[in-house]
């Protein structure tokens, strides 16, 4: 094998896992462990991960947030049949929250059941749902410019005040390790908040937030179901802790 190559299946198994051992990447690789250590040693000054005792661990890095405008134009297909899987899970009777995102914005044009009531921080999802004549109530707080988000301790309080059936939330980020991740803290703070007042929550993600962490932690992955376009790769150590629902295009 290449040393390209073995580069290539070290970084992917370090995507997935988070940490490899030198051990299991000999028997995988057929290569001796003075091989396998150069290629960590030169990775880790590649800066693509960082050497602990008996392998090495994948370096984090936290990504920047976008603005709705850049987000609504990333994995159109992908959001799509995940908001339509989403809206499929609203029951008659059901009280939702929806929180501000491109995602749970999609979400709105599939509602097919509109005898429920929903409660949301996006200034753009309230507009939509009270167009179709859905029962919604908007929380006050202070308005985020690149997401038209609504955060702070005034939205945080009156969240305070609700119980749902169901929560539906995006995310940035979806790590092993690390959880639910997101840039900001007060977002962060809502969305937690948001599943620790409903019955079920969904994290709504496709997957380019896979493997990724971010800034501020949302929740663990058993806190949630997530909701996914495609689910690839060696995911078996996601499952073992959380329910993932894939949604077909």
């Amino acid at each position: 094998m290449l040393t390209e190559e073995r580069y290539a299946f070290i970084l992917n198994e370090l995507k997935h896992n988070g940490i490899v051992k030198m051990h299991e990447l000999m028997m995988a690789l057929q290569c001796s462990e003075s091989t396998i250590r150069r290629d960590l040693d030169q990775l880790e000054k590649n800066g693509e991960l960082r050497r602990v005792h008996g392998g090495a661990k994948r370096i984090y890095r936290l990504d920047d947030e976008l603005s709705n405008n850049e987000k609504t134009l990333k994995n159109v297909q992908e959001k799509v049949a995940i908001a339509k899987l989403a809206a499929s899970l609203i029951e008659k009777n059901d009280i939702v929250f929806i929180d501000a995102g491109t995602t749970t914005l999609a979400m709105i044009d599939y509602i097919e059941n509109g005898n429920i009531t929903v409660v949301t921080n996006g200034i753009l999802h309230a507009s939509l749902l009270t167009d179709r004549n859905i029962t919604t109530y908007l929380i006050g707080g202070k308005i985020k410019p690149s997401t038209k988000a609504i955060i702070g301790p005034t939205s945080f309080n009156e969240l305070r005040n609700y119980r749902f059936n169901k929560t539906f939330l995006g995310i940035n980020g979806i790590d092993r390790e690390f959880g639910c991740t997101t840039p900001d803290p007060e977002e962060a703070a809502l969305k937690s908040l948001a599943i620790k007042q409903a019955s079920i929550t969904y994290m709504l993600a496709d997957q380019s937030k896979w493997n990724k962490v971010n800034f501020a932690n949302v929740c663990d992955l058993e806190e949630v179901t997530i909701i996914t376009d495609e689910i690839k790769g060696n995911i078996d150590s996601f499952k073992q802790k959380t329910e993932i629902m894939e949604a077909k295009q």
